[in-house]
């Protein structure tokens, strides 16, 4: 949970508060800006605004589902026992229901845009509207799979640096 902090006068100070931390909103805000920007692009290069809604949410989705899958993997690491801390894990479990809630609203959100473009057709209705979710899906897997791996990297490399250390020492 984020907070800011107004000091409004002499001993009043008021706080508000908000879901998220300040950083994650910024990630967010990138990636929403890149997907106005490849709307923007792709309505200018190709005159064609079911092909821009569909470039620029895709691009949306693709940057805050790899965002949000590299975000669940550190949760997971931080994530506290139930048994020993319950308040701290029903607080995990709400940040993280709130990340998956923040992802659905955004895929569906980039359907119903890519939907209401004016261009009909098969392809229009029941196939390009799902795009975006499925960048969104591909690209939280890909994340996950990123920061995984990164911290097995540093798992891996860490032991071989204590092992070598280990090895370098004088034998009594």
């Amino acid at each position: 949970m984020g907070r800011i902090v107004r000091n409004l006068g002499e001993g009043v100070t008021k706080h508000y508060w908000y879901p998220g931390q300040k950083s994650d909103w910024i990630k967010s805000g990138i990636a929403v800006g890149a997907g106005v920007l490849a709307f923007v692009l792709s309505l200018v290069i190709t005159q064609n605004s079911l092909v821009a809604a569909t470039l620029g949410s895709s691009t949306t989705t693709g940057i805050g589902g790899a965002l949000l899958g590299r975000r669940d993997v550190t949760a997971l690491q931080e994530f506290h026992d139930m048994a020993a801390e319950r308040r701290a894990a029903v607080a995990d479990s709400g940040r993280a229901a709130w990340r998956g809630t923040v992802q659905g609203f955004v895929c569906a959100a980039a359907a119903v845009f890519v939907f209401n473009m004016p261009q009909t057709g098969f392809v229009a209705d029941w196939l390009l509207p799902i795009v975006p979710a499925i960048v969104g899906a591909l690209a939280h897997t890909g994340g996950m799979v990123y920061e995984r791996m990164g911290q097995l990297g540093k798992a891996a490399s860490e032991s071989t640096g204590r092992s070598s250390s280990k090895e370098l020492e004088p034998t009594r």
